[in-house]
């Protein structure tokens, strides 16, 4: 059976769909290991990002996990194109402690998250199921410093042009699960403290991302910071 016919079949069902792209073979075949496990979940490997952001226009993966660092084309250079994708991938970084400056780099750019290497099994079969439920996918080790970082950026960072003027079209209940957003919430949380469906709650986040202008839940947070709506 040729390469795409595999893929055809692996896809097949609705299992939450993994791209994972690492140029190491052995994490590959160990986050792998620990996915294939996990029930509803099939997984396909890339080793660079330009293998990557292939498989992922032909295959249409829910989740893209994305090392930073991989030779012909790395990480960072990856999100854009696969984020530009439609239907696009929920895109979360695969990273370690030395790379923060490259995850803020990612999260700009629209990636979903970020998600620590060393993390243990339970912890990376529940990222990849919030993140193809569009949840924002931080790995609390590094969390609270990137944030840290990004909301202290300056004039020319991408997410803290004008945050005012970025919420100011947003309707009371956009404002509200927007806040949601702020705390980190997931959209069964979100639903939850609103009475709303969780259907109805990736609507108004995907309203949200539309006004402001913002390319992730991410984003989107760290604007509510940035234009008060958290006070």
């Amino acid at each position: 059976m040729t390469d795409r016919a595999n893929s055809a079949v692996f896809w097949a069902g609705s299992a939450i769909r993994v791209l994972l792209a690492d140029d190491e073979e052995m994490v590959r075949h160990g986050v792998r290991a620990i996915l294939r496990h996990a029930e509803g979940i099939e997984v396909v490997e890339a080793a660079n990002g330009a293998e990557a952001v292939r498989r992922a226009a032909e295959d249409r993966p829910d989740v893209v996990l994305l090392d930073v660092r991989m030779p012909v084309l790395d990480g960072l250079a990856a999100v854009e194109p696969l984020v530009a994708l439609d239907p696009a991938p929920q895109v979360v970084m695969l990273t370690t402690f030395g790379d923060e400056e490259n995850v803020l780099r990612a999260l700009r750019a629209g990636a979903t998250g970020f998600l620590l290497k060393d993390e243990g099994p339970q912890e990376l079969i529940r990222a990849v199921r919030a993140a193809a439920a569009g949840d924002a996918v931080l790995s609390p080790g590094v969390t609270g410093s990137v944030i840290r970082r990004m909301l202290g950026g300056g004039p020319a960072d991408a997410v803290a042009a004008a945050p005012d003027s970025r919420v100011a079209g947003l309707t009371d209940r956009e404002r509200e699960v927007m806040v949601m957003l702020g705390e980190g919430l997931s959209n069964l949380e979100i639903g939850t403290r609103l009475g709303i469906g969780v259907g109805t709650v990736k609507s108004h986040v995907g309203s949200i991302l539309g006004k402001t202008g913002c390319g992730s839940r991410v984003q989107a947070a760290l604007v509510a910071h940035q234009a008060g709506l958290m006070r």
